[in-house]
């Protein structure tokens, strides 16, 4: 499945959302990596099999590599942990917690297979996805120290938030067909 083929199965109240996918995937302000890696991280963060398949589909066809296939995944692996972990530090009043080591493995932060800022502004998407103030501060200030433009993490937000809509609907929609 494709792209195209997913915005043919969205309903005709969620045409924004077609027409914000297809220009998201003709975007040029990010290099190609950036762009389908961006799809990717935001697919598999939202989880909805569809989605999945059809931006892993896409990235592969418009030459996404096979270690960027993994570090996308990555991001959205780690950040399924990191962004419940620090968003719940961050609303907790008791500050006792934020001195205390996570004592969580975070290796694929180190060495995520890919240019460090790449997999940042996978982990920024992701980040906003899974709604982490402290994690979107934290990637956005890397991104921003390693000399990313903010309309590349503009562009990387936009990816997902219509790829958690277009889950979201897609996700409603077979609610809606009898079992």
């Amino acid at each position: 499945m494709s792209l195209d083929a997913l915005r043919e199965r969205l309903p005709a109240y969620a045409k924004d959302l077609s027409l914000n996918l297809s220009s998201l995937a003709n975007e040029t302000v990010l290099d190609d990596e950036q762009k389908w890696g961006a799809f990717v991280a935001s697919a598999h963060a939202v989880g909805q099999s569809d989605v999945v398949r059809a931006a892993e589909a896409t990235a592969r066809a418009a030459g996404l590599s096979p270690a960027a296939l993994d570090a996308a995944k990555a991001a959205a692996a780690i950040m399924g942990m990191n962004n419940v972990y620090y968003r719940a530090l961050h609303l907790m009043r008791n500050a006792e917690y934020r001195t205390m080591p996570a004592r969580l493995r975070m290796n694929i932060l180190g060495n995520p297979g890919v240019k460090k800022m790449n997999f940042e502004l996978w982990s920024t998407a992701v980040s906003a996805i899974n709604g982490c103030g402290a994690c979107l501060d934290a990637h956005e200030d890397e991104l921003r120290k390693g000399g990313v433009p903010a309309a590349q993490i503009q562009a990387a937000l936009r990816i997902a938030a219509v790829v958690n809509a277009v889950s979201r609907v897609l996700a409603a929609q077979s609610a809606l067909v009898p079992a």
